[in-house]
């Protein structure tokens, strides 16, 4: 019954139900933040967030036939085990798939590569339901590639589709600052708390909470850090950026990386590879500061 639950709960029927949902969920809050003196929304930090994803949507289903291969691949030739009951099929994967997004997550705040394709979901100097549409446009052209552990474990790559659908919706409604602290709750799951911190520009909070669904990975591995009263989140990029304009938006990392490359020329390419590889900020003089390297300078962890 459960397995027939989640099969039905297709990614259409997902978009079907949820996009009519979430529009009224923005109109609401929308709504509710204009009372205030200080709005959550900008019109046109909200135009560029459709934008973002709308930019997304195109790659993701341009990259469609090539995940599906890949994926159903290894699925049909590669596979290690079989998974043979339903519930504990459905809650491993949940589990494991979203352990695979925090190694994605984790990756695009570690390398300035991925993060020059992240950046753009951090750009925002607002936070609000629909900042969560703010999509990592160029994620979808290497996403499978680190869920292709799940059909070499058995999961079938459509099952793998539902599942990263479903908690991505999930991730879309902790974009919002009317939800407080959930006690409990949030010693497992991500809350709009844990991910309002995940969105800081703060030192404090830099790189911090980076699971979708489940906070347990980053209590496990280092990258937890709780919302406090005593230091405000203020949203944004740490490092300001020129991001005006349609295509500047989504490629002002790449321009900045391109400018470094050729700022330094006269360095070893082993260290110009590090302006792109190493974590953002890094660089061979000190002229520039990873996220690492503020907390250590401040006494934080």
């Amino acid at each position: 019954m459960f397995d027939k639950l989640l099969h039905n709960f297709s990614e259409l029927r997902q978009v079907l139900i949820t996009v009519p949902a979430y529009a009224a969920l923005i109109f609401f809050e929308m709504f509710l933040t204009n009372r205030q003196e200080k709005p959550a929304y900008n019109w046109r930090d909200t135009w560029t967030n459709l934008y973002l994803t709308l930019l997304n949507m195109a790659v993701d289903a341009a990259m469609r036939l090539t995940t599906l291969f890949c994926m159903n691949y290894v699925f049909n030739h590669y596979r290690l085990f079989e998974i043979h009951n339903r519930l504990m099929y459905w809650i491993s994967l949940i589990i494991i798939e979203d352990l695979c997004f925090y190694i994605i997550h984790r990756l695009e705040h570690s390398s300035r590569f991925f993060w020059a394709v992240h950046v753009t979901h951090h750009s925002s100097e607002y936070f609000n339901l629909s900042v969560g549409f703010r999509s990592s446009v160029f994620q979808p052209v290497y996403r499978f590639v680190f869920f292709l552990p799940l059909s070499l474990f058995g999961f079938s790559p459509l099952d793998v589709f539902v599942v990263f659908s479903a908690t991505q919706i999930y991730g879309l409604l902790v974009h919002t600052q009317y939800i407080r602290r959930i006690p409990f709750y949030e010693w497992i799951f991500v809350t709009p708390s844990h991910h309002r911190v995940h969105h800081a520009s703060n030192v404090r909070y830099l790189d911090k909470n980076l699971g979708m669904f489940l906070i347990i990975w980053d209590r496990m591995f280092g990258t937890y850090a709780p919302e406090t009263e005593a230091e405000p989140v203020v949203y944004g990029l740490h490092k300001i950026a020129d991001k005006k304009g349609p295509v500047k938006v989504v490629v002002h990392e790449w321009i900045s990386i391109w400018q470094d490359w050729k700022a330094k020329k006269d360095l070893p390419l082993s260290v110009r590879l590090k302006y792109l590889f190493k974590a953002p900020g890094w660089s061979h003089d000190g002229s520039s500061k990873t996220a690492a390297q503020y907390r250590k300078e401040l006494g934080l962890k």
